[in-house]
């Protein structure tokens, strides 16, 4: 069965384009060496140099998927504080994935695993602590839908069947594919009626599914989610301190005439938006910021 177009329910922003794609992350991290040696040898990200605030920037096919902005007094990320749940790469298939796990299992970093229904994906940490889920989705037509609904579930990767799919003579230094792109952002927020008034009643994004308790999953365009929202570490908690390691922002690209409707549409809502280079940004109640680019 195909994805149904999603319509926004009752009292929610007109509902954001099919278009819409997940940009870079920035993080916040310690040492910068480590991190640029994590991402580039150990997720297999491409270096791409600096960007124009001074960020580090790694990616795939010349596109920026991680920022680093490097801080070496920033302060560990308080337990219990809103902010970064995951940033999930998304590879353009199984054999890809099967790579990316053998240099996980080469480096020896402490993974997870699982089959979402909709995808397959592997969990780590990066050295500062920030979550990391690489995923391959399966096919549209592969995935349950019901009443507007997406099946989605968590259960085991059968990590040995996985590991063999990948090629006998790709070496582990091969780095991730040209096709690989931000596919989510997975947030932890204080709690979930608020985030829906922001996330879907402001910003425009329909729900996929609630299925899971205590996290709520939206997207446009019919994608089983661009962003994932969760209080189970962080109900009714607040932002980790100024200057903390963690996420500094995410970016959603859009179409630039999509960019002017959603300002309005978002100042209309009472919501405070920031100028920024080619586009603006804008904070969620719990001051997790990001950046609408045209792109």
């Amino acid at each position: 069965m195909t994805a149904p177009t999603l319509a926004p329910s009752a009292g929610t922003a007109p509902a954001l384009p099919a278009s819409l794609r997940m940009g870079a992350v920035r993080l916040r991290v310690r040492d910068g060496a480590r991190s640029v040696a994590f991402y580039r040898d150990v997720v297999g990200l491409t270096p791409l140099g600096t960007g124009p605030d001074g960020e580090i920037r790694l990616g795939a096919g010349g596109r920026a998927l991680v920022e680093l902005e490097v801080a070496p007094g920033a302060t560990p990320r308080p337990r219990g504080t809103t902010g970064l749940f995951h940033l999930a790469i998304l590879v353009p298939d199984r054999t890809a994935l099967a790579v990316v796990l053998r240099r996980l299992a080469a480096y020896r970093v402490p993974i997870g695993a699982s089959d979402h229904l909709v995808s397959e994906a592997l969990y780590f940490d990066d050295p500062d602590g920030n979550g990391i889920e690489v995923y391959r989705d399966r096919a549209r037509a592969e995935w349950r839908w019901q009443g507007g609904s997406v099946a989605m579930a968590t259960e085991p990767l059968d990590l040995h069947r996985l590991i063999a799919e990948a090629p006998a003579l790709v070496p582990v230094e091969q780095k991730m594919p040209d096709a690989t792109v931000m596919g989510h952002v997975h947030l932890n927020v204080a709690d979930l009626e608020s985030a829906r008034r922001f996330y879907v009643g402001h910003l425009g994004f329909a729900i996929t599914t609630e299925s899971y308790p205590g996290a709520l999953f939206v997207s446009a365009g019919g994608y089983h989610h661009h962003l994932g929202l969760n209080v189970w570490q962080s109900r009714r908690g607040g932002p980790a301190p100024e200057g903390s390691v963690g996420l500094v922002r995410y970016e959603v690209l859009l179409p630039e005439a999509e960019i002017a409707a959603l300002r309005a549409r978002l100042l209309a809502a009472g919501e405070s938006v920031q100028e920024i280079a080619g586009g603006f940004a804008v904070a969620d109640p719990w001051a997790t910021r990001a950046a609408f680019l045209a792109g």
